[in-house]
């Protein structure tokens, strides 16, 4: 993944507020962007799979996978490579980019207890 302007502030979100969100709003896009090794130990319905470790593979077609323009929340282990992405796709001009602080970590110990922790 290219290096981004991290100077740019960035929009995050609690689990608590995610979990709030997601009940009031249909509209959102959800990225998960830890290894499919990990999705198999935890993972949260609805989000999509984009590895950053396949980076090559998915980033040209972003802006056909996902509308700019919605708001997107972005989740990894902890919140550092979600972080990573959310910088990634403002520079691809997505314009309502939210990190998941904590990340999947956060939520199962703040939103749902059945998603195992690793």
């Amino acid at each position: 993944m290219p290096l981004q302007n991290f100077s740019l502030p960035l929009s995050q979100i609690s689990a608590k507020e995610f979990a709030e969100r997601r009940e009031d709003c249909d509209g959102l896009q959800l990225i998960d962007v830890r290894e499919p090794e990990e999705l198999a130990i935890a993972h949260v319905e609805g989000f999509i799979n984009l590895p950053l470790s396949q980076f090559d593979k998915w980033a040209e077609q972003i802006n056909q996978l996902f509308d700019p323009s919605i708001e997107t929340v972005v989740m990894c282990h902890h919140g550092m490579r979600s972080a990573q992405m959310c910088y990634w796709l403002m520079d691809q001009g997505f314009t309502n980019v939210r990190n998941l602080v904590g990340g999947i970590d956060a939520y199962s110990e703040d939103v749902d207890g059945s998603i195992p922790q690793y």
